[in-house]
């Protein structure tokens, strides 16, 4: 299976939100594209530097960090 680049987080880039590896693009703004209903075609003609992988490692890094912020919220609760 082919990979992407991932996902990171640079203090300096975006205020350390999750970035596309090597770019400037959220995975939280991938996210709201595709719930948006773009399709990753779409997206991938709009950021024509990313791959269908780097989409498709994003989209799962944003729902984990969702996934994250829920339970964070839940036990708080």
């Amino acid at each position: 299976m082919k990979r992407g680049r991932g996902v990171e987080r640079r203090p300096g880039v975006l205020a350390g939100k999750p970035v596309v590896r090597g770019t400037r693009i959220p995975v939280e703004l991938l996210a709201e594209l595709v719930e948006a209903g773009w399709t990753v075609e779409q997206i991938l003609r709009e950021y024509p530097t990313l791959t269908r992988e780097d989409i498709e490692e994003a989209l799962e890094a944003a729902r984990l960090l969702r996934a994250q912020r829920r339970e964070a919220a839940a036990a708080e609760a």
